[in-house]
């Protein structure tokens, strides 16, 4: 490992170990203030938690435009079924495996943190030669665009962007989807179990998850759709009664787990384990390619069920089940125009029963705003099929790509010269920043690159080391370009 990579893995660890899910930055957002202080750089923060460190120019570069370069501050906190570890305190823990580091069970938080600290490592060397800079970094990117959204007009002056929030080394993302989240209310009414009934657990997990834009298209297992499609055929063999159902923790990740606690008639128990074992294979036949680890599981005891234990009525279970099953999740449909490029899917990615109500979240994402809007509005046709009740918002655009960008010519010649070949050049399915602040700031001429990571929004997140070393060379050679 190189001096340079080491440096700044030295600051992302110092960023890992801050607590940052996302809508609680404020410890994150107190340290960079921090950081430019102790640096004497002049910085601001807003109301909302973003922070904006301004960089002069090097010797020659005064003429030059000004940079922004722009990462989030936040992360998803996902974490396995067996880790103990406690996001609001715990530092994420570090472990090496060749040439990638993860995290101990954990999501990694590379994503964006290591924007954060490649940010912050050109911050403090001197020796680089660059133009003016902006370091932006936002809260709450993860769950809404939120900390991007509310930036000022004056918050920043520069007007050419680089978002260090791409993830695959020589990809130059030009464009990416636009969302929106549906939340859903099924009304339910709970009441005491017929005599006699046991009370199962059945539990969905072992699947892989992941970003549900990044990838929606991996052929990876939804937890909360395993878990309806299994429900549904209980209920068809014999009467089950719902008494609670979670899955899923983020509208932007792939559900890993799920289960749910149903109640049956003693007389409908072997059936249900061989109905259990026969579902878990079949599953396990349908995702062989990109799941290895399915694993369906039914527990508890054989006494009847507490009678003071509350569960759906019959119809109710009926009709949440039947809600379940019809929600879609996943690729819906593939763009006519750039090849292999997702346009459309959709995330099922909550699921809970609360005192009077059964709660499902789904996530939309497209390129094509119109077809946004049908699939919003396909969902919440359903929804109001069965009675349930709908709130939908989080609205973010797509970013149009711009093939005609002056930053995105550079781009492609600093690569060239530095790399002897050509980048790729991508339309991302997932949601970016630059779409926001490309409708709030129309000027602004934007790209987004940066060090390949693998499975974001899960704990199996990783990211490949020389990759950081390529995008930093590379990044240090774009900035020097913008000599005049």
């Amino acid at each position: 490992m190189d001096k340079q990579t080491r440096r700044i893995l030295d600051i992302f660890e110092k960023i890992d170990s801050i607590p940052r899910c996302s809508k609680h930055e404020e410890r994150i957002s107190r340290w960079l203030q921090e950081w430019a202080e102790d640096q004497g750089l002049d910085h601001s923060a807003d109301q909302w938690g973003n922070v904006v460190m301004r960089i002069p120019p090097s010797p020659g570069f005064e003429k030059s435009p000004a940079v922004v370069i722009q990462g989030h501050m936040d992360m998803v906190c996902e974490k396995a079924a067996d880790s103990g570890h406690d996001f609001s305190k715990d530092p994420i823990r570090f472990v090496y495996e060749g040439d990638w580091l993860k995290a101990d069970r954990t999501t990694l938080g590379a994503d964006n943190g290591i924007a954060i600290a490649m940010a912050l490592a050109l911050a403090g060397d001197a020796t680089l030669a660059h133009p003016a800079l902006e370091l932006l970094f936002t809260v709450d990117e993860e769950q809404g665009l939120t900390g991007a959204n509310k930036l000022s007009e004056d918050f920043i002056r520069g007007r050419i962007l680089l978002n260090l929030d791409s993830e695959e080394e020589g990809v130059l993302t030009v464009g990416c989807s636009g969302g929106r989240e549906t939340r859903i209310t099924l009304p339910v009414e709970f009441s005491e179990l017929p005599g006699g009934f046991l009370s199962r657990r059945i539990t969905v997990g072992g699947l892989k998850g992941g970003h549900s834009g990044v990838d929606i298209h991996r052929h990876r297992a939804s937890a909360n759709k395993l878990l309806a499609r299994l429900l549904e055929a209980l209920s068809r063999a014999f009467d089950i009664r719902l008494v609670s159902i979670q899955g899923g923790s983020a509208h932007n990740a792939i559900p890993r787990d799920s289960e749910a606690v149903i109640a049956l008639s003693p007389a409908n128990e072997e059936s249900l384990q061989k109905i259990v074992a026969g579902f878990e294979q079949t599953a396990r036949n349908e995702h062989t390619a990109s799941e290895s680890s399915i694993a369906i599981r039914v527990s508890g005891s054989g006494d009847t069920a507490d009678r003071s234990i509350q569960a759906l009525s019959a119809a109710d279970t009926v009709k949440a089940i039947r809600l379940m099953l019809v929600i879609p999740h996943g690729v819906l449909g593939m763009s006519a125009e750039v090849e292999d490029l997702v346009e459309t899917s959709n995330n099922f990615a909550v699921i809970s029963t609360q005192k009077d109500s059964l709660r499902l979240l789904t996530s939309q994402r497209s390129s094509v705003m119109s077809r946004l809007d049908s699939v919003t509005a396909e969902i919440e046709a359903l929804a109001h099929l069965a009675g349930a009740a709908t709130e939908t918002g989080s609205d973010y655009p797509s970013w149009p790509a711009n093939m005609s960008s002056p930053l995105l010519a550079r781009c492609r010649n600093v690569y060239r010269d530095l790399y002897g070949k050509e980048p790729a050049v991508n339309i991302m399915h997932a949601g970016l920043e630059c779409a926001v602040l490309g409708a709030r700031f129309p000027d602004m001429d934007m790209i987004s690159f940066g060090p390949t990571i693998l499975n974001p929004h899960s704990p199996d997140e990783k990211i490949l080391l020389p990759a950081i070393a390529g995008v930093w060379k590379y990044l240090v050679e774009l900035l020097r370009s913008f000599s005049i």
